[in-house]
């Protein structure tokens, strides 16, 4: 089982070496890069490449580690309660499955997506650790712990808005997208638009990568704008 690329994604030989040393060693992939480099296209291409099922977190600047595991609706459950509501009698009817908790159940392999894991607090990547670690967490309304039935292949991303702590990155491989160079964008647009005329995709990319060098540029134009642009 290993990944080369699809035919909608080009992959460099370092970026597979780096994907396929997860499934072998089976630990998490923070992938690192410029916003539209293909961070989250990544997941979803390696998910349907191994015929995988993807699930996918996509954190916020809200996002707390606990939401993965899951939320317990106490307040519906009080409502219940003084409505003689006959669902209170289980508690198992207000505690709402995180994205962790979906991949831990699954009978078969999946990827589970981690996107833009800087967004949130500081602390959400330590208060994984755990659970990342030991593929199991406890639930401490219903008295359980659940253990993944098979191990997920975990891919997280990161626009490098902020550090992620030393601990969480221990625990991980890590690979940084660099940004492609010319000869690799030519490959990507091609993948894209395969019957694209040889001097459109020259002078589309003369102007791109110009752009690109223009000083000062808080937001250079991405691969994905290209795409999009062309």
């Amino acid at each position: 089982m290993k990944f080369t690329g699809t035919k909608n994604y080009v992959s460099t030989e370092d970026l597979s070496m780096a994907v396929n040393a997860t499934i072998a060693l089976e630990r998490p992939l923070i992938i690192k890069g410029e916003p539209g480099t293909g961070k989250t296209l990544l997941a979803i291409e390696v998910a349907q490449s191994l015929d995988m099922e993807l699930i996918e977190w996509h954190v916020k600047s809200t996002t707390k580690a606990s939401q993965g595991l899951y939320e317990y609706d106490a307040v519906t459950r009080l409502r219940d309660s003084q409505l003689g509501d006959e669902r209170v009698k289980d508690i198992k009817n207000y505690i709402k499955k995180g994205k962790l908790w979906e991949a831990f159940d699954s009978e078969k392999q999946v990827v589970l997506l981690i996107d833009e894991i800087d967004k949130a607090d500081i602390e959400f990547p330590n208060d994984l650790l755990q659970e990342l670690d030991r593929m199991e967490f406890y639930c401490y309304e219903t008295g359980e712990t659940i253990k993944a039935k098979k191990r997920p292949l975990i891919i997280i991303t990161s626009n490098n808005e902020k550090e992620l702590p030393d601990a969480f990155l221990r625990r991980c491989f890590f690979h940084y997208i660099q940004f492609p160079d010319r000869g690799t964008m030519e490959g990507i647009v091609k993948v894209h638009y395969p019957k694209i005329k040889k001097n459109l995709v020259k002078d589309a990319l003369d102007l791109f990568f110009d752009i690109r060098k223009i000083p000062g540029m808080k937001k250079k134009p991405s691969t994905s704008e290209l795409i999009d642009w062309l």
